[in-house]
């Protein structure tokens, strides 16, 4: 049986559209899937390449290397007058040339009389003005949960073959997880990052999954605005927030694991003072449900041309959509989404795309907002249905204190027996979280000056 995507393209091939652009970084897996439409149709199949010229592809043919200049490959084209299928690989650098664009045109629009199917493959292509009425695009599919977990059972029985050590090991949870963080990725990235998961010590275990989010993310386009965090935390790093602890718990199997009879969790805005926890807080969501943690720095993304600034926010959106199921911190939006009238409405457009995204949102990505004035906030982004709750966070009374004085201190091999934590707390009123930590790391290098 056919696969959505051979049937979508085999539907493109035999409907007469004259021009077919396919961005990927899958060439090789696009050139084969056409090759057996191209048997089947009994259409001749050809692909050109700056590099070899124009070969036949149905059986063993030298390529013509005369014809691997772009203007005369199309030329030739032009002048056979048998339909054929012809593959251009890499061409997007010529199609600013209107001599290139026009022979496109003439061929194109010659399709009636001589069914030539031009089928530009690239990494990315911009279709010309001229062309766009004569042009189809076919996006590759990228491969399901199904398609994955076939994927990873071929690399574990080839490692096992190979190496001849017996079965992979490897528990359901951590398979689970694995199969989860490979979504989004082409089959060529999904099998290289199964196959680097198990070479190591023929097993996935859940100290995979960190170095597979990481790598899973360099793989993807990069965009100004977004950052992969290295480092996330746990809860018991932070003193205080147990309501926000309490709400978090509550929601981590409906997140994960959704619920049709249950509304997946969307995110959270955390509003304080500065110092109180709140980016300690961003991290340790990340941590408490295991799952990658991604910044997002909206001033970063505004660019001086026109429309930029929302490209690159969509741009670190899809990322994020991509990385999913994951946490999307975006750390002090009030700065980036204060209402100005200086800035010819990139704010009001930012925050039209970014509440736009809130509530259309059906992917597993969990957003944490933190901010330091709520004020300054625009009302839209704050009432209910963009995001699910709002915390504050405030100044911790004298048993958050204490408590941020012990993690501080075991944090530094510091025994908290042995301070009056008591007085500590006492003594550090109107002290925020950061304050508290700088106070112990002061201390530290006090007591080390009178120790010498």
């Amino acid at each position: 049986m056919p696969t959505n995507d051979s049937h979508d393209l085999e539907l493109l091939l035999t409907s007469h559209v004259p021009l077919i652009i396919i961005e990927t970084h899958e060439e090789t897996r696009v050139v084969d899937m056409i090759r057996r439409m191209s048997l089947q149709l009994g259409r001749p199949l050809f692909q050109w390449s700056v590099t070899e010229g124009l070969k036949r592809l149905e059986f063993e043919a030298q390529p013509q290397r005369h014809a691997a200049d772009p203007t005369e490959v199309l030329r030739q084209i032009k002048a056979v007058k048998q339909g054929g299928i012809y593959l251009l690989s890499d061409y997007h650098p010529y199609l600013s040339d209107p001599i290139h664009v026009r022979l496109l045109k003439e061929i194109a629009l010659n399709h009636g009389m001589v069914p030539h199917t031009l089928v530009l493959i690239s990494h990315a292509l911009e279709v010309p003005p001229e062309l766009r009425m004569l042009t189809a695009r076919f996006e590759l599919q990228l491969p399901g949960r199904e398609a994955i977990e076939r994927i990873v059972q071929e690399e574990a029985s080839l490692w096992a073959k190979t190496l001849g050590k017996g079965r992979v090991t490897t528990d359901r949870r951590s398979y689970d997880l694995l199969v989860q963080n490979l979504l989004g990725l082409s089959v060529s990235e999904v099998r290289r990052l199964a196959r680097g998961a198990i070479r190591d010590d023929g097993a996935i275990t859940e100290s995979d999954l960190p170095r597979v989010m990481s790598a899973k993310f360099q793989l993807l386009e990069r965009s100004a605005g977004v950052s992969f965090e290295y480092d996330t935390a746990r809860f018991g790093d932070i003193g205080g927030l147990s309501n926000l602890k309490r709400w978090l718990e509550r929601r981590q199997a409906a997140f994960l694991e959704p619920d049709p009879t249950l509304d997946p969790p969307k995110g959270i805005l955390m509003v304080g003072v500065q110092g109180s926890g709140k980016s300690l807080a961003a991290k340790a969501v990340a941590g408490l449900w295991r799952l990658p943690l991604l910044r997002l720095d909206i001033g970063g993304i505004y660019n001086k041309y026109f429309g930029e600034s929302e490209r690159n926010l969509r741009e670190a959106i899809k990322i994020a959509e991509t990385m999913a199921p994951c946490v999307l911190w975006i750390d002090e939006i009030e700065k980036a989404l204060a209402q100005g009238t200086n800035d010819d409405g990139v704010s009001s457009r930012i925050l039209g795309t970014l509440l736009t995204w809130l509530a259309e949102n059906r992917k597993s990505v969990f957003v944490v907002a933190t901010a330091n004035a709520i004020d300054r906030l625009p009302p839209e982004l704050i009432r209910k249905g963009r995001l699910d709750e709002i915390f504050f966070v405030d100044l911790p009374d004298a048993e958050v204190r204490q408590q941020i004085f012990e993690i501080h201190l075991r944090k530094r091999d510091a025994d908290p027996a042995q301070f009056d934590l008591h007085q500590l707390a006492e003594a550090s009123e109107g002290f925020s979280g950061a304050e508290i930590e700088q106070a112990v790391v002061s201390a530290l290098y006090l007591a080390r000056e009178q120790q010498q």
